[in-house]
């Protein structure tokens, strides 16, 4: 193993154990076994070393995503995605916030692979006519609610306690997300962790005079969704036309127009 690539390992392993995640370039040379002059030489000084941590981190979570083969439900891949990057951050509470710290002035190269990976599943879905939103705006959504929810997990776990918070938070912005169609399928089966205990059999077995206004409302999110969801398709499947049939001017306000119509605000 390089000197570089001893001195990164040895300052991610201590981050990892450290209890407020900050280490010591001191405590990182006298654990690889090098002087400060090696260290500064590779990385330039501590910051240049927690960036190159924090680009550690971002492989080590980016290595599962990138061997991936795209399912046939991106849908339920977006629901994976979710659930395996709260896991990451559950699993290196110290490297995620270090990740996703303010102090790292530019964003490193795999975070924003990470974005791009998101938006290409939405781009799927949007293909299949299940997004309401453009992929591009849904991917902002989605990937701010999914950071808020691990970093709260990790940053304050005495108050973040309850296990279904996230589950919750991610069925909540995929609603926003996903056409009702889809989400109405995906409740069907409720998850049994997000229902409430203290409710019983008998609490649920009268639903005949709701039924109505269930279906009806259904419906109403239904037809209100048909028009932005047709948008964010059409201009998805444009992008993967084999060869363009509108010049780049009329690509742009094509685009421009699909966006406004998908992305437009909704009571």
């Amino acid at each position: 193993m390089s000197t570089k690539a001893r001195i990164l390992e040895v300052a991610a392993a201590l981050v990892a154990e450290s209890p407020d995640g900050d280490v010591s370039t001191r405590a990182v040379c006298e654990a690889a076994g090098v002087g400060a002059p090696a260290l500064y030489r590779h990385f330039g000084d501590k910051e240049g070393l927690l960036s190159a941590v924090v680009d550690h981190g971002w492989d080590k979570y980016l290595a599962t995503k990138r061997d991936r083969a795209p399912g046939t439900d991106p849908v339920q891949d977006l629901r994976d995605g979710w659930d395996t990057h709260v896991e990451f951050a559950l699993h290196n509470p110290n490297l995620y916030r270090l990740m996703n710290s303010p102090a790292m002035r530019k964003p490193p190269a795999a975070a924003l692979e990470s974005h791009r990976i998101l938006t290409a599943d939405l781009q799927r879905a949007a293909e299949q006519g299940k997004l309401r939103l453009a992929p591009e705006l849904a991917a902002q959504i989605i990937m701010s609610a999914n950071v808020g929810v691990a970093l709260m997990l990790v940053s304050r776990p005495a108050t973040f306690t309850d296990e279904s918070v996230s589950r919750r938070v991610r069925d909540s912005v995929h609603t926003m997300v996903f056409t009702p169609d889809v989400m109405a399928a995906r409740t069907a089966t409720p998850d049994p962790s997000t229902l409430d205990p203290s409710t019983s059999e008998a609490d649920t077995s009268d639903t005949s005079d709701t039924s109505g206004t269930s279906r009806t409302v259904a419906t109403t999110e239904a037809d209100d969704s048909r028009l932005p969801a047709t948008a964010a398709r059409l201009n998805a499947l444009l992008r993967q036309a084999p060869a363009p049939v509108l010049s780049p001017a009329e690509d742009a306000l094509l685009t421009e127009w699909l966006n406004r119509l998908s992305n437009a605000p909704r009571s």
